[in-house]
């Protein structure tokens, strides 16, 4: 005779596989959104690294990611020789090239 408190009632088992769904949807959209704003872009990134460094041709002008600026001498299959001042050259990886510097940046 308790007025104040009413009984407890245990749920039912209902169908099961909404509730479940329902349960995964905010993971799901979370590793959606990490997908779009993270992942995508950074093969994006090194997709267009790769294409730049397979086009590094004689007489470009790069920065390397030490900062060194000058201009390609010479490409080898896995290094290119950089001219960084006179009678200076400075042999480097090609995956070290950061960016490509429009022509005459290096005088």
């Amino acid at each position: 005779m308790n007025f104040f408190i009413s009984d407890a009632m245990a749920q039912s088992a209902g169908a099961g596989g909404a509730g479940g769904l329902m349960s995964f949807l905010p993971m799901i959209a979370l590793f959606v959104i990490f997908y779009f704003l993270l992942i995508r872009p950074q093969q994006k990134r090194q997709k267009d690294h790769k294409e730049m460094v397979a086009g590094l041709t004689k007489g470009d002008e790069v920065v390397t990611m030490g900062g060194i600026l000058g201009k390609i001498v010479a490409v080898d299959e896995n290094f290119i020789t950089v001219n960084v001042a006179k009678d200076t050259d400075v042999r480097v990886q090609k995956v070290s090239v950061q960016a490509m510097m429009p022509k005459g940046t290096v005088k």
